[in-house]
């Protein structure tokens, strides 16, 4: 089944490589030299203190440890937000959360559904900016950020020319996750993910690169977005039985180690494989988690493992453990080995940051800032303030507070709300990383700006209304009994 499908998938590639060849030799050919590649690796709810580099004593990560060595190490940068759908919204076109079109993995409409809220065709995304400079542009993974019966909001249509994109249990078939579809550029069933046949979907990915990066076009510089699954809870099954087996650990635990340490060694493969390629020197590599930890997965406890460190708060939270996490740039002979920032940076600044890379001029939509000087240890400008804003998903169920929660960072300090109506809650995190002493009620005039930008600093957007909401859920409720 494995070797069918490579070779099918193979093929289509091969086709489409032909065709890039063909018009490269009527348009002309691009120095490859003059603009760098970019290797995208966003990890899914990867924690703080899951990478070696981070703290991490028991889970093994030599790879991005050792890209970390080659590299910078970033100790104060955040996520977009605290879950999927609006933490890559974030990250794809370069607005913050407050400001984002997504604020939740689904947002509520007037008649009382839940469903995926897609980024607006006016939103520029980072295959969109980077594919009309003049670069191939790919994605394979997790896309999420789409309405899934519009295929004009999937990663093909939004600007990568190359795209594999998985859809979702009860879509499509109601393909499981363990056994899943991907589409190629769009494409109903093009390939399936079959456990069996792979130690984990990170390695299936990676294999899914590997054939693209064969028949791409070497003359023009390009994005490859690697959104890959670990340590998403959701895979429950892998076929490497032998990882961590000789620990004694609960199997949901051995399952989330052995996961991560997977996604560390096919990570490896595909440096190797932009070695093999020579195309290692003149790569830009950023490396980074949707989110903090979990709890998901029939059993994991991100306490096992130490997953956010010192860190307060898991995946949904808006406190450090569920917005803060890794990242890691390496760029070769321009970022100093073993450079470690505490710059304080969030994922809206990665879609500046690479249109200075490129040389082109950054999307007017974004609110992030250019990180290119700091990569290169030139001076950084600074931002005022983060800020986050969430909502929680209900299906069928009570949220608390309306599952509305909002979170700021200005300098050291971090202010934290879930509901309008709550009190705001504030941390020195210079003395407290963990978010322990709430001391609002020595600071107020500190309280009372971060409670202006929690009210001011945003914009409407349908399906998050500002505050949530509270609904009655007595006939469904009952309904459920």
């Amino acid at each position: 089944m494995r070797k069918l499908i490579l070779l099918v998938f193979s093929v289509a590639l091969i086709l489409a490589g032909c065709k890039n060849q063909s018009n490269n030799s009527t348009s002309g050919k691009t120095n490859n030299n003059s603009k760098p590649n970019i290797l995208f690796l966003l990890a899914d709810d990867l924690g703080y203190g899951e990478l070696g580099c981070y703290g991490q004593e028991i889970i093994q990560t030599p790879v991005l440890d050792g890209l970390a060595k080659q590299g910078m190490k970033f100790t104060n940068f955040y996520a977009g937000n605290a879950v999927c759908s609006p933490s890559r919204a974030v990250l794809l076109t370069g607005i913050s959360s407050s400001y984002n079109t997504i604020r939740g993995n689904n947002g509520h409409f007037s008649d009382d559904r839940w469903m995926r809220v897609a980024l607006k065709k006016d939103e520029m995304t980072m295959g969109e900016m980077l594919k009309d400079a003049g670069y191939q542009t790919a994605f394979i993974g997790k896309w999420h950020v789409d309405d899934p019966n519009d295929l004009s909001t999937w990663a093909y249509n939004r600007g990568f020319d190359f795209a594999v994109q998985e859809q979702w249990p009860g879509r499509f078939g109601g393909i499981q996750y363990d056994e899943q579809m991907h589409w190629l550029n769009g494409k109903q069933d093009s390939i399936y993910y079959h456990w069996e046949d792979w130690e984990c979907k990170d390695e299936f990915r990676t294999q899914l690169a590997f054939d693209y990066l064969d028949t791409m076009n070497t003359e023009k510089p390009f994005l490859l977005f690697m959104s890959y699954r670990a340590p998403h809870g959701h895979e429950r099954k892998i076929d490497n039985k032998e990882l961590y087996a000789d620990k004694g650990w609960p199997a949901p635990e051995r399952l989330h180690a052995a996961k991560i340490t997977l996604l560390d060694r096919q990570i490896g493969r595909l440096l190797n494989k932009f070695k093999e390629l020579g195309e290692l020197e003149n790569t830009l590599i950023v490396f980074t988690s949707d989110n903090g930890p979990h709890t998901e997965g029939g059993g994991h406890n991100p306490e096992f493992f130490d997953s956010n460190g010192k860190l307060r708060g898991i995946k949904r939270d808006l406190y450090e453990g569920g917005i803060r996490v890794p990242m890691i740039v390496s760029w070769k002979g321009k970022i100093e080995p073993g450079t470690l920032t505490n710059y304080v940076g969030g994922s809206q600044d990665f879609m500046p940051t690479f249109a200075e890379v490129t040389g082109i001029e950054s999307p007017g939509q974004s609110n992030g800032i250019s990180l290119l000087p700091l990569l290169k240890g030139e001076f950084q400008k600074e931002h005022n303030y983060l800020n986050w804003e969430f909502q929680l998903v209900g299906w069928g169920r009570k949220l608390p507070k309306g599952g509305f929660r909002q979170s700021v960072r200005i300098d050291n300090w971090k202010g934290v709300r879930y509901g309008i109506n709550s009190e705001t809650e504030l941390y020195n995190l210079d003395e407290d990383i963990s978010e322990t002493n709430n001391v609002a009620s020595e600071h107020a005039e500190i309280v009372q700006k971060m409670e202006k930008l929690f009210q001011e600093n945003r914009s409407d957007t349908d399906g998050f209304p500002y505050g949530g909401f509270v609904q009655n859920y007595k006939a469904k409720e009952k309904h459920l009994k």
